[in-house]
């Protein structure tokens, strides 16, 4: 594994061309507004009249449509969600890009699960920062950046691997470290972190943990700081230093817990479903699950959004951070900004 940083990137070959960026979202504003700051010819691609569009605009960045965003730059972003990017680029973008332009994307999904077949004249490459896109602004904001992920899926120009690490040296990440892969790689390694562990595994442990203290009798206040409030203090020590230094940072009595009662939760049988998730995001068929429930309408996200801003544990914790106005105080998530 060779990493990269902002030695290693040439910031001309990206200050030589225009960068459109496809989306206003959490990446999308953040890479924006960084190769903004680092000098960069941007212009942000939109759905005309949308509330995105007025957020770019009061940012001070220029915005126009998505095709007309996509004919002036030699560097198309498509940082829109997955289940919408194939029928953009088919619609808005393909027929727009310049020949011999870089299309580029932050996730490998699209590509490597042919939702997009690129024009062969394309550069194709990944810029997938490793944070949230309101992580990634703040930490340029800051001085800093995020650690990076880029790939080549097709290079014509013969200098797209360049063209990719200028790109993360001008959005920050080339301070921090950028890791070379490929599409695959990056997608199913994603995939499966967000699904087993980060988002769908975290979720509902902390969930479970809650309702089990409150079946029990104990108070959902309680039962709130101790599996979800202090979960922060937890993961902010692993990620500062590991789990070594997260159990340095703890009492014995807590890591004597750990080591006891930690492999009754995450039992074989949970490893055996860790297995079978990956099976399923190699295979492909998560994928077809998520698309076709996207050409549905998304009937299942759309449900059970509803059932978990139901759950105790999102009112109960809405009224416990109204007693710490601390823990908004600079907030990464502004839904008035990004």
């Amino acid at each position: 594994m060779h990493v990269y940083y902002d030695k290693d990137a040439d910031l001309a070959l990206i200050r030589a061309r225009r960068v459109a960026v496809i989306g206003y979202g959490s990446q999308g504003h953040a890479h924006a507004l960084n190769l903004r700051d680092s000098g960069i010819d941007v212009v942000v691609g939109l759905r005309e009249g949308g509330d995105s569009w007025r957020k770019a605009t009061v940012a001070g960045l220029q915005v126009a449509t998505m095709a007309e965003a996509a004919a002036q730059a030699d560097i198309v972003m498509l940082l829109i969600p997955d289940e919408t990017i194939g029928r953009v680029y088919r619609e808005s973008v393909a027929p727009a890009m310049r020949a011999g332009a870089a299309l580029g994307f932050a996730h490998g999904f699209s590509i490597h699960y042919g939702q997009v077949v690129p024009r062969e004249d394309l550069d194709v490459i990944m810029i997938a920062p490793k944070a949230p896109g309101h992580t990634v602004r703040s930490t340029y904001a800051q001085g800093g950046g995020v650690p990076a992920l880029v790939a080549v899926a097709q290079d014509r120009s013969g200098m797209a691997r360049d063209i990719a690490l200028a790109y993360a040296s001008a959005i920050g990440c080339g301070r921090s470290g950028v890791i070379e892969t490929d599409f695959r790689e990056e997608t199913e390694t994603d995939l499966f972190g967000e699904q087993a562990v980060l988002c769908g595994g975290t979720v509902e442990l902390v969930k479970a943990g809650f309702d089990t203290l409150v079946e029990a009798g104990y108070a959902p206040e309680m039962a709130y700081f101790e599996c979800l409030h202090e979960l922060k203090l937890i993961v902010d020590l692993i990620y500062e230093g590991g789990i070594g230094t997260m159990n340095y940072g703890i009492s014995n009595n807590a890591e004597f817990g750990e080591y006891l009662t930690g492999p009754r939760i995450v039992t074989e049988l949970t490893r055996a479903a860790m297995r079978e998730v990956l099976q399923g995001i190699q295979s492909g068929d998560y994928a077809r699950q998520f698309i076709l429930e996207s050409q549905a309408g998304a009937p299942t996200l759309q449900s059970r959004r509803r059932l978990t801003a139901a759950h105790p544990i999102e009112t109960v914790g809405a009224r416990l951070r109204a007693m710490m106005p601390w823990i908004g105080q600079g907030a990464l998530v502004d839904r008035e900004r990004n």
